[in-house]
């Protein structure tokens, strides 16, 4: 381990090989910390938080403090963190709650951009680009590969589906489709996310898949169960597809269109 001497770690605290600890970072009692992380000047870790390997903390982030909800009461609740993440300044990652099953958890390889906020109890998946000021309200789920840009909220109790793309400054009220691009207070979604998706190395078949599912859901005139069930028909063969309407099915808010 390398760390700094004016930094405080509690005796409790566990932290693996290769971890680096800058000036005045401060590590709390019951934290977990694997190999090689990286923890800057002023950074702020406590509560019951496990991290994994290879992320790193800049300076000021705060992890692990307890959830902005009013009915919490200082009962024990988690963080848990991946691999390969990166915390940009000014980042905050609240504790969960016990109405929202006491833990906040984040995935592997997602980067997140100064002052990004993930509140109690949410979900982000791997792979998830959040804009500067990111925001997520309690109980959000972001699945993998999707993007929150700058300055957008989302909601409580919204999911945002894989591979979407949130333009800045948006206000989400409602599950964001898979694969689409949405923007706006309120938010609208605008199609398909093309250029995401080619990025990610979707195949053409596979895009023309979901565009023509798109096509179904806002250019046909039916209602949402009879596109469903339109798309089901026609699209054979296309678990991109397939994942799309099982979202659509179990939503519990609704989604934008």
């Amino acid at each position: 381990m390398d760390v700094h001497p004016t930094a405080i770690i509690s005796p409790q605290a566990k932290l693996g090989a290769g971890v680096k600890v800058g000036p005045c970072a401060i590590i709390g009692d019951n934290v977990v910390i694997g190999n090689h992380n990286i923890i800057e000047a002023h950074a702020f870790i406590e509560g019951w938080t496990e991290i994994g390997e290879n992320n790193h903390f800049y300076p000021y982030t705060v992890i692990g403090t307890p959830p902005q909800d009013l009915k919490f009461t200082g009962e024990k609740s988690l963080v848990q963190i991946g691999n390969n993440n990166i915390f940009r300044e000014f980042i905050t990652v609240h504790r969960g709650t016990l109405r929202g099953g006491g833990v906040t958890t984040i995935g592997n390889d997602n980067y997140f951009m100064a002052y990004s906020h993930i509140a109690h109890d949410c979900k982000v998946g791997n792979g998830v680009i959040f804009g500067n000021a990111g925001t997520l309200a309690g109980h959000v789920e972001v699945e993998d590969c999707a993007a929150v840009g700058a300055f957008s909220g989302v909601h409580q109790f919204c999911v945002v589906g894989k591979y979407s793309f949130i333009g800045g400054y948006s206000v989400i009220t409602k599950d964001v489709l898979p694969y689409s691009k949405s923007v706006g207070n309120r938010a609208k979604t605008y199609g398909v996310n093309f250029v995401g998706l080619r990025r990610k190395g979707f195949s053409p078949e596979a895009i023309q898949n979901i565009k023509s599912a798109y096509k179904i859901i806002f250019q046909s005139n039916l209602n949402t169960t009879q596109a469903l069930e339109k798309i089901k028909r026609e699209i054979k063969n296309s678990p991109e597809v397939d994942y799309l309407v099982a979202f659509i099915r179990r939503s519990k808010r609704g989604v934008i269109k």
